[in-house]
């Protein structure tokens, strides 16, 4: 008997729909991570689209302690904000910033990112892909 290896160009992809209101921002990334990557060395991932990325949670101090930083690699080039400022400016960051770091950091991560889309609202222009809600579990 042979061993079964996909290919990711035969893999059907599937379409999921995580609704991030009021729920914790590392449950979302780990539950959009988990679906992105699918097995280990092929992409055999599904798409991942989630919405109303500005009402995700932050547990703890996290909203006014945790601090994303950027260096554009010239000198004074480096930037720094809060969490509020990021959900201020542009909160789909939140949202993309944990599920990048949570997939491999290689062209085969590169790969995968490209099938995460994330909205602010509750509105998504892939309703032709019928995608599926995916529940979370809230504890």
């Amino acid at each position: 008997m042979k061993t079964f290896s996909a290919k990711a160009s035969e893999v059907p992809r599937r379409w999921w729909v995580i609704d991030a209101r009021n729920q914790v921002l590392g449950k979302v990334a780990v539950k959009a991570a988990n679906l992105l990557r699918g097995k280990e060395n092929v992409d055999t991932g599904d798409f991942v689209i989630v919405i109303n990325a500005e009402k995700v949670r932050l547990t703890g101090k996290k909203e006014e302690q945790k601090t994303y930083m950027s260096f554009s690699g010239y000198v004074g080039g480096h930037k720094s904000e809060n969490a509020r400022a990021r959900r201020m400016r542009h909160p789909e960051l939140l949202v993309e910033r944990a599920v990048r770091g949570m997939i491999p950091h290689n062209r085969l991560g590169r790969r995968v990112y490209r099938k995460l889309k994330v909205y602010c609202g509750d509105s998504h222009p892939h309703a032709a892909q019928l995608p599926e809600v995916v529940k979370l579990t809230r504890k």
